[in-house]
């Protein structure tokens, strides 16, 4: 009985360590990366049409809705029709989608680079479906969902952050969206206006890191 008790303890006290081990790793992932007002840097990441994609290859724009996003989460699954539909409105306004797939294949083999090849033509996405391999993007930018929008705009030739978070406010129906956080951000940016609500809880699955 005793060494039944002495075991029960073990198994707690390695429980606990680990869930310090995990809550400290989400705090540190959490207090990473961008935030509303600083500079973003660029990055080049392969297209589903084998082509490397960069900011710079965009001289016309005037800022960017960059959206981390995947295959595989039943979150992106349920907006990818009004993804693209950000980038079919907004791209001939100088704000194309760019979207990141940044979950590492060993954890979620679907999300493979073959695979969003095909997730890219079976929905027809009409923007760029970017591979961050190595997580180095994701990382900076400090994303932790699909989808997590950063939407930069270029001001005085540098990418500045103006909006972090979810796409809107009903993942389950577009229709029923009382507020279109990206659209009433991108239209203030257009309007040459400060954006009003310029963060937002990012709504989605957790991004599948590599193991450290």
């Amino acid at each position: 009985m005793k060494k039944n008790t002495l075991l029960t303890l073990r198994l707690i006290a390695i429980a606990t360590v680990l869930l310090a081990t995990s809550l400290n790793n989400l705090l540190a992932q959490a207090n990473t990366g961008y935030k509303v007002g600083d500079t973003a840097t660029d990055f080049k990441l392969k297209n589903v049409d084998g082509q490397m994609i960069s900011m710079a290859n965009y001289k016309d724009a005037k800022g960017f809705i960059v959206i981390f996003t995947c295959n595989t989460c039943p979150f992106s699954k349920m907006y990818e029709e009004r993804i693209n539909e950000l980038n079919q409105k907004y791209a001939s306004k100088g704000y194309p989608v760019l979207a990141i797939n940044p979950n590492d294949v060993t954890k979620q083999p679907d999300d493979s680079f073959d695979a969003m090849i095909a997730r890219a033509k079976d929905k027809n996405f009409s923007f760029p479906y970017l591979y961050d391999e190595s997580q180095a993007i994701a990382t900076a930018y400090g994303a932790t969902r699909t989808p997590h929008v950063y939407i930069v705009s270029k001001k005085a030739q540098k990418l500045i952050v103006s909006y972090i978070g979810a796409i809107d406010n009903n993942h389950k129906d577009a229709d029923a969206a009382s507020q279109k956080y990206v659209e009433e951000a991108v239209n203030s940016l257009l309007a040459g206006k400060a954006v009003k609500t310029n963060f937002t809880k990012a709504i989605g699955c957790t991004i599948k890191w590599k193991e450290a």
